[in-house]
């Protein structure tokens, strides 16, 4: 039986002989060349690329969290009382001090910086855009608050650090381009300093400890793909010749490759004490037989040497490849799914996250629908954006619907946020708007151009389906409906029946959640104007075999005409009179504020052809600002309600988003953004929402809705309709 394994379940490398490491570790320490002793520069200086710094600067300007408290001081002392309130140590919230030393006059702010000081721990300090605005503001005067928060907080606040030029940031950044999450600011910071960071990274690549050499020589092997050899040889000169020579050596190579390093002592798999081996199934080779014990711990071990980095490229034991091409693939799939189950019930075992990389490798559909089923309410915080990314690595048309899926519909607003993001760079791979990629995203599920499916039961056949408003059907070969299909009995296939019963199953339950997610996402393109060529609505529309249900209960549009899809599949005006759509013709789905007049004639005709629409289009609830609202900004029809703390929850899966989080882990407003000029919306609440213990303050009162600032004319009427709506539905 060993003959026919693959090496890698006979003999691991990480049993291998160890003399032999032994010994080449001998031979490759005689190869490195060490200059010790060198001291690096102790400079530190900002280096701001073209522009870079003025729209840094203007990140100050950006709307920022004041609370009430600090509001009222500096509407009745001015920035001299805030900036005393500080001294006297009654501004005490970091979000508070943000603004002050951002927004306040820098004869003011600037004295108090060198004493200035927060935690970088806990995510209550600067973040992000806070940390460049201040950089560009105050320079190396406010390093000391940039530095440990950007370095804490790297997935916010790194890129932060690109103008930063000294040891440290050198040395850190050597260490990020070894971590997956990290390398992409790394490289950028390197490539973006060149030849003025090799003096520091010099003394690290030619020093004795040998963890920080490889990093530094990596850093170095980096600057001269981008730089050339020359320039980083030139950069190292000022330590002398030997130094020079000896970073021209281990650049060899044309800088892509460090000279002969001593060979990494071999990384054993660590020991996977939660995972039940007799609860997972067997893996078979391609001739059917059955790996052993041993060779399946093997296995196991080569898969926790599975990571995913930042990029997407899923890191693998390099000889795993062979492995996986000689097993059996179904089996192969069902041993990944057991492991993640496990896994889920042993509550996600910590130092384990290759469970979920390993699904890249062996997830089927069945593992991809149970991981975004379980992403839409997450157990925990951490690891779900992690799962996410998994989603956007395994990358098949169900992996991605499901990851559409978890960007509208998840708890959790970072977790919805994190699966847009990795829908963006996913369309962006393929030329594609986010919006566009979600229309090649709707699966067929098999069913033919009349949306039926013929599923075999030996004896008999029955014709699947589903009506207008998508519930399923079934017709026996005698031509009677069924609303579901019959259990298999004792005539039927043994082996065809169960797994026809079982598809029809799955089937139901898949094309309810695709339609659920597709009215959404219609209801969203009316309201954002989003608009389709001809030919694409044709094609994912008209020609979808589920779509064309909901398309057809909707009016539709072109610039100049209104329409709705016959049973036919032709088009006809509210008229019934036949449309013909030019090749050129921009397609949309109107909002009742664009229909107008006509809009009262369309209800009317969907009402007598008893069509009821997937979302409310033509029945709408509509509303404007008024002119004064318009020019004060101030919503006072909506103050003084109160609401229960769900409904302020729900705005969350309406595009609003929490304010700042306060002492006591509670926020005390909700925002809801728009697109363009078009100032931000904010409501403050009382007593505000516990993050943890939502329940803990049931009722919410309105203390004030109010616009950044007056908005004029620079929020259209449909989203000023929406935005309202959202707020009276509350009441």
């Amino acid at each position: 039986m060993s003959d026919a394994l693959p090496r890698m379940l006979v003999a691991p490398p990480w049993e291998r002989d160890a003399r032999a490491y032994r010994e080449a570790t001998k031979d490759a320490e005689k190869e490195v060349t060490l200059v010790p002793g060198l001291e690096p520069p102790a400079d530190r200086s900002l280096v701001w690329a073209e522009g870079e710094r003025e729209e840094w600067l203007k990140l100050c300007d950006r709307p920022s969290y004041l609370a009430d408290k600090e509001k009222a001081i500096l509407e009745s002392e001015g920035w001299a009382g805030l900036v005393q309130a500080y001294k006297d140590g009654t501004v005490t919230y970091t979000p508070n001090q943000t603004y002050m030393f951002k927004r306040g006059p820098e004869e003011l702010v600037r004295p108090l910086l060198a004493d200035w000081s927060t935690s970088p721990r806990g995510g209550w300090g600067p973040k992000g855009d806070d940390l460049k605005a201040l950089l560009a503001r105050f320079g190396l005067d406010v390093r000391h608050i940039v530095f440990p928060h950007a370095k804490v907080d790297r997935a916010r606040g790194a890129w932060a650090l690109l103008p930063l030029l000294d040891l440290e940031t050198a040395v850190l950044m050597a260490h990020w381009l070894s971590q997956g999450s990290g390398r992409r600011i790394a490289v950028e910071w390197l490539g973006g300093h060149g030849a003025d960071a090799v003096p520091f990274l010099v003394p690290g690549a030619l020093g004795k400890a040998r963890v920080p050499r490889e990093k530094a020589r990596a850093a170095l092997a980096c600057i001269a793909s981008r730089h050339g050899v020359p320039a980083v040889v030139d950069a190292a000169r000022r330590y002398g010749d030997r130094a020079a020579a000896a970073v021209e050596r281990l650049l060899a190579d044309d800088g892509s490759q460090a000279a002969p390093e001593p060979p990494a002592k071999p990384v054993r798999p660590p020991k996977v004490t939660w995972l039940n081996r007799d609860e997972l199934p067997e893996v078979r080779l391609r001739d059917g037989r059955a790996l052993p014990p041993e060779a399946i711990e093997n296995l196991i071990g080569a898969l926790t040497f599975s990571s995913l980095p930042w990029n997407g490229d899923l890191g693998t034991h390099p000889e795993l490849g062979d492995v996986l091409d000689r097993c059996d693939r179904a089996s192969l799939s069902a041993f990944g799914r057991a492991i993640f189950e496990c896994w889920i019930a042993e509550r996600t075992p910590s130092r384990s996250g290759w469970v979920l990389d390993q699904l890249c490798l062996l997830a089927d559909d069945d593992a991809v629908r149970r991981l975004g089923a379980l992403l839409l309410k997450w157990p925990g915080s951490g690891t779900d954006k992690h799962a996410v990314q998994v989603l956007r690595a395994i990358g098949t048309d169900t992996a991605l619907t499901w990851l559409h899926r978890v960007s509208q519909r998840a708890s959790a607003p970072g977790r919805r946020q994190a699966a847009e993001n990795c829908l963006a760079m996913v369309a962006r791979a393929r030329g594609l708007s986010a919006d566009e990629l979600a229309d090649r995203l709707v699966p067929d599920f098999g069913l033919d151009a009349a949306g039926t499916l013929v599923l075999d039961y030996g004896p008999r056949r029955f014709t699947v389906g589903f009506d207008e408003r998508l519930e399923p059907f079934a017709i026996d070969e005698a031509g009677k409906h069924r609303k579901t299909l019959p259990k298999p009995g004792a005539k039927d296939d043994a082996e065809l029946a169960p797994a026809a019963y079982a598809r029809f199953a799955a089937l139901k339950k898949d094309v309810r959640g695709v339609a659920a997610d597709q009215i959404r996402r219609l209801e969203r393109a009316m309201v954002t104007g989003r608009r389709w060529s001809a030919d694409e609505f044709e094609r994912y529309f008209v020609g979808h075999p589920l779509l064309l249900h909901i398309a057809r209960r909707l009016v539709w549009t072109t610039d100049d005409t209104a329409f709705r899809i016959a049973e036919d599949r032709t088009f006809a005006d509210v008229d019934d009179a036949p449309v013909r759509l030019p090749g050129e013709a921009r397609i949309r789905v109107p909002h009742p504020l664009e229909l107008g007049d006509a809009n009262t004639a369309w209800a009317e005709l969907l009402a007598d052809y008893e069509i009821v629409q997937p979302f409310p289009q033509l029945g709408r609830h509509v509303d404007a600002l008024t002119g004064a609202e318009r020019r004060t900004g101030r919503l006072e029809r909506f103050e003084g309600g109160t609401v229960p703390v769900g409904a302020v929850l729900g705005l969350h899966r309406r595009g609003w988003e929490r304010g700042p989080v306060e002492d006591g882990g509670v926020y005390h407003s909700i925002v809801r953004r728009f697109p363009g000029d078009a100032p931000d919306l904010v409501v403050e609440l009382a007593p505000g929402v516990a993050v943890t213990a939502v329940d803990a303050l049931p009722e919410q009162t309105f203390r004030e809705v109010r616009f950044a600032e007056p908005p004029g004319e620079t929020l259209d009427a449909v989203t000023a309709s929406e935005v309202l709506a959202d707020l009276s539905g509350l009441e």
